[in-house]
């Protein structure tokens, strides 16, 4: 039922649609800013506005304009607060949805919210929510004030400032918008734009909780498994990414093959950090090996930690699968992981979302092969980036018509929406009224 009924109080909407009717006003308003005069430096049709607002609000990045150049200052201005209130989305609406806005969330939904925000009670998300906004800001400046020191002396004070915050509040809410045409691909040496970028797109994608676990206990002991969980995994895939992708295009002429040594090193680095969730490039992903690409689009499915800013079935969730394979290989029937134990809910839950992507992934590829013609590899890789919200393309994002950009922003829309909604639905609890003898049924 979309619609709720309260003893005393008026009907409600359900959560999800609640949160759904959040994301679209966002982008019909931002679209509608978008459109103005003064927003663009020529005309620009409704479907370009609806793209880019629908781009912005899911943190995608992926672009059919050019936002340095295609957009005037107040354009970009919008992009970015679209950006920001997308990237915030998950955790500040599910929060306000709770705690502020008097909607009738029941138990389940709350069991639900103190598990993903890793919190025990309405208070403390609360508090979460306001402990959230001062390290995004914190991050932001701190991140803008650093990349300064690099877009200042390229390209003056005032110009230099506002690419310096443009770019680090889109890499904290790993969106990978940028105001360069070839993203940062003219930095593909730059120390400081290769230590800054990734280091706020990993941080925005570790998720929150781990964040204030981190800050509040200190010890590797005392934090939660999830935040050991997140931790581990992300170091693992990050190691893992950059050594492959050095590996797979250290000859490529048209990737790593024509940089210096330490260039290479470096967009090896940037390019195993951002494919996960951020999408800026500093080499052309259009160039790569079909091997990287693969493992590319493994990498963009996995995505990022729970209640962050990226995308993805995320990291929580890829080393659950993996665990429970591992256990069924060795004939066991728990998970157990640093000194935990993994419960069959949180199994199924895995289980779930992990099929609903998949089909999610199979169905949009499937219209989106029928509405545009191209190259499968390239529309797949399109497929998964709109999905998994992480914006990398292989330069065939313009080239989609009026079709092919509704299945792009569809998909994009589900990506970053769906993952919560999900866990609403999932939340719900029908008691059983009866119970089966068990069966079997022949597997593999």
């Amino acid at each position: 039922m979309a619609i709720r009924h309260t003893k005393g109080r008026a009907p409600h909407l359900a959560p999800p649609l609640v949160l759904i009717l959040i994301y679209a006003a966002m982008v019909v308003t931002g679209a509608g800013l978008l459109k103005l005069p003064f927003a663009t430096t020529g005309p620009i049709g409704w479907s370009d506005a609806i793209f880019t607002a629908t781009s912005a609000v899911t943190v995608t990045g992926l672009a059919v304009l050019d936002t340095g150049a295609d957009f005037t200052g107040f354009g970009q201005a919008v992009i970015l607060v679209l950006i920001q209130l997308g990237g915030l989305g998950l955790m500040a609406f599910a929060v306000l949805i709770l705690s502020m806005m008097g909607l009738p969330v029941g138990f389940t939904h709350r069991l639900y919210l103190r598990e993903d925000l890793n919190q025990t009670s309405a208070t403390d998300l609360v508090r979460l929510t306001k402990m959230i906004f001062r390290v995004v800001l914190l991050c932001e400046l701190i991140g803008a004030g650093l990349l300064a020191l690099v877009f200042v002396p390229d390209a003056g004070w005032g110009r230099g400032l506002w690419q310096a915050f443009f770019h680090a509040v889109s890499a904290f809410n790993n969106a990978g918008f940028s105001l360069f045409s070839d993203s940062l691909s003219g930095y593909v040496g730059n120390s400081i734009v290769n230590l800054v970028v990734p280091a706020l797109l990993i941080f925005g994608g570790l998720g929150f909780t781990v964040a204030v676990d981190v800050y509040k206990q200190r010890q590797w002991r005392r934090f939660s498994l999830h935040s050991k969980l997140m931790l581990v995994g992300t170091a693992t895939l990050l190691i893992w990414s950059t050594l492959a992708f050095a590996v797979m295009e250290w000859s490529n002429p048209d990737t790593l093959g024509a940089l210096p040594f330490g260039a290479r090193l470096w967009a090896s680095w940037f390019q195993a950090a951002t494919t996960r969730t951020a999408g800026f490039n500093t080499v052309d992903f259009g160039s790569l090996n079909d091997s990287t690409t693969l493992m590319v689009l493994t990498l963009m499915v996995i995505g990022a930690g729970s209640t962050s800013t990226g995308g993805g079935i995320k990291v929580t969730t890829f080393i659950v699968l993996f665990l429970a394979t591992v256990a069924f290989f060795r004939r066991r029937t728990e998970i157990d992981v640093f000194g935990r134990r993994l419960g069959l809910e949180q199994i199924m839950k895995v289980l779930a979302l992990t099929v609903v992507t998949v089909a999610t992934l199979l169905l949009g590829l499937f219209v989106l092969l029928l509405f545009h013609e191209g190259n499968f590899l390239d529309l797949a890789f399109e497929t998964v980036s709109a999905f998994a919200t992480v914006g990398l393309s292989r330069g065939i994002t313009g080239d989609f018509d009026l079709a092919g950009r509704i299945v792009i922003m569809a998909i994009m829309f589900i990506g970053r929406v769906g993952p919560l909604t999900l866990g609403f639905l999932l939340a719900t609890r029908s008691p059983r009224r009866i119970a089966y003898p068990e069966g079997t049924v022949y597997l593999g």
